[in-house]
């Protein structure tokens, strides 16, 4: 089983649209998934299966769903899960926007953690401090070092690291003068703690139309159309088919437009 954590101490990043994402993407392509919501607060993850649960039994739609494990309130309980989900391929975990014991310890158990970012210096402060003058990259943050120390341990136990990708979430289309400055700091800061960086998913109307029906642009076919088929449509499905791909996660060819 492969153990993917969506992580970053900053709220709004977009961790649980690219968990959810991921893990019915994963679940398209014949993967047995799991999902485990470790936000107990928001628990935006678990909404949205919950609400797929119900939309698929209300539509009688034929959708794959992923096995949705209880929450877990400690370190031990999360090992316990663990330990019972030998009969999976993937099990995606969303990480809540704070630095608890509880999500270090999911950091600690993954294969590959991906941070989503916006396009900002407000999203760049958990990376890494820059000069408040030059904007020189001065240190990486409390979080990137969080990260690096659970590369380390598990280097140690298994004789491999993480994979770590940082996921440049909703890229404004224009090319921009911060935008730039962003880009420098966190390549500087990539070469520095070893991490990836990839392109993400734009900020597109079509991921919050979805949401409240628990559905991705992957369900989305002439048998599953809850809102009006668009262009949009069409772009974002190609958008998750290179995420997917860039990840080390390829689907089958047509997968992601497997609904069709």
């Amino acid at each position: 089983m492969r153990v993917i954590v969506v992580g970053n101490e900053k709220g709004g990043a977009g961790k649980s649209t690219i968990a959810v994402h991921l893990a019915v993407a994963l679940a398209h392509e014949g993967a047995a998934v799991a999902v485990l919501d470790l936000d107990r607060r928001q628990q935006s993850l678990a909404h949205f299966f919950a609400n797929r649960a119900s939309w698929i039994i209300a539509s009688g739609a034929q959708l794959p769903e992923p096995r949705r494990l209880a929450s877990v309130e400690s370190a031990a309980a999360l090992d316990a899960a663990l330990a019972e989900t030998g009969d999976l391929d993937y099990l995606v975990v969303d990480t809540p926007g704070a630095d608890t014991e509880l999500s270090r310890a999911a950091h600690r158990t993954a294969d590959l953690i991906v941070t989503p970012m916006n396009d900002s210096f407000v999203d760049f402060d958990v990376l890494g401090v820059v000069d408040p003058v030059t904007l020189d990259l001065v240190r990486p943050s409390l979080y990137s070092e969080t990260v690096w120390e659970a590369r380390k341990l598990r280097a140690a136990e298994r004789g491999r690291s993480i994979d770590w990708v940082v996921l440049r979430n909703r890229l404004a289309s224009a090319e921009a003068r911060n935008r730039r400055r962003v880009d420098d700091r966190v390549a500087a800061l990539s070469k520095r703690v070893g991490f990836r960086t990839l392109q993400g998913l734009r900020d597109r109307v079509i991921y919050r139309e979805l949401f409240p029906f628990g559905l991705t642009v992957a369900d989305i076919g002439s048998r599953v159309r809850p809102v009006p088929v668009s262009l949009g449509q069409v772009a974002a499905r190609q958008e998750m088919r290179v995420l997917m791909a860039d990840l080390g996660l390829a689907p089958a060819p047509g997968a992601i437009l497997a609904a069709e």
